[in-house]
Parts: structure tokens; C-alpha cells; sequence
């Protein structure tokens, strides 16, 4: 499938949900590096330029939104079976 998304228009829109969601929650940087365990100047670059690591972009979410939502992107979709024989035969 073809999209006009790149890899870098997401992390700033990921970037822009971050510091929104700080913001929203009238956290400061400090507050949420607390509450994260992110260090500060991590932060801090994080919200000016969009670069940090995967786990510590994880451990933001997880301050300021439910990781649920990151997690339901690993899952798998299970087709719905179609008939009691389909239901029956994986049982």
C-alpha cells in the first residue's frame, strides 16, 4: 500500500502527542521526567528535535497515556470463525 507518510512525519507527530499530552495534563519537563524516569535534557531533545531511543519514547507514553494502545499494534487480528465447525476445530 502506497503512503505519503514517512518514517519522519510520524516520529514528529509522535513527538507532537507527547508534549500535547504533557501539556494537557499541566505536567512540566521535570514533572515528567519524574513521573517517567526519562531524564530531563532527554526530554527536552526529545520535544525540540523528535529524536530519542524506543524504550524511552515508551516509558513517555506510559507517563502521559495508556501503553495499551501501543501494544494493541503488535497484535495479531484473528479472522472471526464462520461456521461451529471452524469454532469447534481449534478447541
Amino acid at each position: 500500500m502506497l503512503s505519503l507518510y514517512t518514517a519522519y512525519d510520524v516520529q514528529l507527530e509522535l513527538k507532537t502527542f507527547i508534549k500535547q499530552s504533557r501539556k494537557q495534563q499541566k505536567l512540566t519537563v521535570e514533572a515528567l521526567a519524574k513521573r517517567s524516569g526519562v531524564p530531563y535534557s532527554t526530554i527536552r531533545k526529545f520535544e525540540s528535535s523528535g529524536n530519542i531511543s524506543l524504550r524511552q519514547f515508551l516509558m513517555l507514553f506510559e507517563a502521559v497515556g495508556d501503553l495499551s494502545q501501543i501494544r494493541a499494534l503488535t497484535q495479531t487480528n484473528q479472522p472471526e470463525p464462520k461456521s461451529i465447525d471452524e469454532v469447534l476445530k481449534d478447541a
